[in-house]
C-alpha cells in the first residue's frame, strides 16, 4: 500500500520550474533512496510532502490524508531529519529533544521517557545534560535524529543526514536508519553518497530537473544500467591533451578525472580497452592500475542525468 502518493505535482519559483508534474509512490514500510543532482528538485519535494513549501498544482497523500488540506494532521505523522541542522546550541542535548516533544503534546512520564529512548538510540544517552555547541558533527546530526524521530513517527524523512561527518558516525546513522524501519517506520533518505543509498534502500528514485527519470528495486536499476560499463585508471601524467582525445572518442561516453585517476563510462570496456591503450600510450601516460567495472547505480545516474551524484 503507497503511504506517500505524489500525483502530479509542479512547483514554481517565478518562471523557473522546479518540479515538473512529478507522479511517485513509496510504499509503506520501505525505505525509498531518493537521488538527484543538485537543483533536480528534491528538497522541494521533501518540503511538500512535509506542508512546508505550498504546492501550485497536483497532489500529495501522506497516510491518506491531503497535505493540501490537512498539512497538520500530516505533519503530525512524520519526522524531519533536515540538512540543515535544527538544534538550539544553547540547550542541553536532552532540553533541545524535549523542545520538540513538547510540539508534539508530549508530556509528563511520557515525555521524560521519549526522550530517554531518543537519546539513547542515537548513542547520546551520557551527553543529554551537555550543550551542542561543545559536540563533533556527527553527535549534532545524530541530536538531529533524536529530534526528529522521539514522537515515533510513521513517516521518517532524512535529506543528506550525514553530510560533513567522521565515518564512525555515518555508519551509526546508517545502522539507525535500518533499525527505525525494522520497527515499522517508512523513511525517505536523500544523499550524495551512492554507497549510503545502496546501503538501506529497498527502492530508488532518480529525479532530475523536477521529473522522475527512473524508479524501481537496486536490481531492477541494475539491470537497466546494464548497458553501461567502467574502465578505472591511473596513470601519469595526465594532461588536457589525453583526457580531450578519450572524450571525443566515439564509444566512449564520459570522462570523469581526478589527479592521475581517470573513470571511463562506456557500453563495452572491453571492447575499447585497446583503443584506451593505445590513446594512453600517444600521449605517453603511464598506467599504474586498470580494472574494468561492471555496472551500477553510479553508473546509471551518469548516464541518465549526464552528471555524476556530487555535482
Amino acid at each position: 500500500m503507497s503511504f506517500i502518493e505524489i500525483n502530479d505535482v509542479v512547483k514554481r519559483y517565478g518562471s523557473r520550474i522546479s518540479v515538473d508534474h512529478l507522479s511517485l509512490n513509496v510504499e509503506e514500510g520501505e525505505v525509498l533512496g531518493l537521488l538527484g543532482p543538485n537543483g533536480a528538485g528534491k528538497s522541494t519535494t521533501i518540503g511538500m510532502i512535509c506542508g512546508l513549501i505550498g504546492i501550485d498544482s497536483g497532489e500529495i497523500r501522506v497516510g491518506g490524508i491531503s497535505v493540501r488540506k490537512s498539512p497538520i494532521e500530516v505533519k503530525r505523522m512524520l519526522g524531519l531529519v533536515p540538512q540543515d541542522l535544527a538544534l538550539y546550541e544553547k540547550m542541553s542535548a536532552a532540553e533541545n529533544v524535549t523542545f520538540f516533544a513538547r510540539l508534539y503534546g508530549l508530556r509528563g512520564a511520557l515525555l521524560k521517557q521519549r526522550v530517554g529512548e531518543a537519546l539513547e538510540f542515537v548513542g547520546l544517552e551520557d551527553k543529554a545534560r551537555e550543550l551542542p555547541a561543545t559536540f563533533s558533527g556527527g553527535m549534532k546530526r545524530r541530536l538531529n535524529i533524536a529530534c526528529a524521530i522521539m514522537h515515533r513517527p510513521k513517516l521518517i524523512i532524512m535529506d543528506e543526514p550525514t553530510v560533513g561527518i567522521d565515518p564512525q558516525s555515518r555508519n551509526h546513522i546508517l545502522d539507525s536508519v535500518r533499525e527505525l524501519n525494522r520497527a515499522g517506520s517508512t523513511i525517505v533518505y536523500t544523499s550524495h553518497y551512492m554507497e549510503e543509498v545502496e546501503a538501506v534502500s529497498s527502492r530508488v528514485a532518480i529525479v532530475d530537473r523536477g521529473h522522475l527519470i527512473a524508479s524501481g528495486s537496486q536490481a531492477e536499476l541494475r539491470e537497466r544500467a546494464a548497458q553501461q560499463e567502467r574502465i578505472l585508471l591511473q596513470a601519469s601524467p595526465v594532461t588536457d591533451e589525453l583526457l580531450r582525445e578519450l572524450k571525443e572518442h566515439p564509444r566512449i561516453e564520459a570522462v570523469e578525472a581526478e589527479g592521475d585517476r581517470i573513470t571511463l563510462y562506456l557500453p563495452s570496456a572491453q571492447r575499447s580497452l585497446q583503443d584506451v591503450l593505445f590513446i594512453c600510450a600517444r600521449h605517453e601516460a603511464l598506467i599504474a592500475s586498470l580494472e574494468c567495472e561492471a555496472p551500477n547505480l553510479e553508473s546509471l545516474f551518469l548516464n541518465l542525468t549526464g552528471r555524476t551524484l556530487r555535482d
